[in-house]
């Protein structure tokens, strides 16, 4: 897998929803990470995933894994337009060592190709120090007669939600250390 690099400076925040499990910021059940983009083929956030979402003691549950690289995949591709929505056709993943509960994490997701409605992302699940825990490489697809108008997205709550007041202010996601 290829690393990915985004200089912290040059990020933007992307919109959340409201229910979404894994970004929606009203959904008590679900992960709440708020995603940064380089504005072209990049995303990337910090998280730092709590207790509830363990599988063995002390680890990440590999749903849960697979699920933050699938939505890192589609987030990728969204870098160029937020409102570009896309599902997965395919997904492989790596579990390369354990993802441990309350650790800060970095996610980062980026484009490999596009062609037409058709894209290929690869992302990673890194420590802090840089170990990577779990990869993906995904195709996704573009759903014809699946686009959302602006005053559909507005009544979903899909939009650009503050950052959580305890955060650095450096445009990386929801860690919550």
């Amino acid at each position: 897998m290829v690393e990915i690099g985004i200089p912290h400076g040059e990020l933007r925040k992307q919109p959340n929803s409201l229910h979404c499990f894994a970004c929606g910021v009203d959904n008590a059940f679900g992960l709440q990470i708020h995603f940064y983009d380089n504005g072209k083929d990049e995303v990337r956030a910090s998280y730092t995933v709590p207790e509830h979402f363990q599988g063995y003691p002390g680890m990440v549950h590999g749903g849960v894994v697979a699920t933050m690289l699938d939505e890192l995949l589609g987030r990728a591709v969204m870098a160029q337009d937020p409102t570009y929505f896309m599902v997965s056709a395919k997904l492989t993943v790596r579990y390369r060592k354990p993802v441990p509960i309350g650790h800060p994490l970095q996610l980062l997701g980026k484009v490999l190709r596009r062609r037409g409605r058709i894209s290929t992302s690869q992302a990673e699940i890194r420590l802090a120090d840089g170990t990577l825990c779990a990869e993906a490489e995904g195709t996704l697809v573009h759903l014809e007669g699946f686009d959302i108008e602006a005053n559909q997205l507005d009544e979903l709550g899909w939009k650009i939600y503050p950052d959580h007041p305890d955060l650095d202010g450096i445009g990386v996601g929801n860690d919550t250390t």
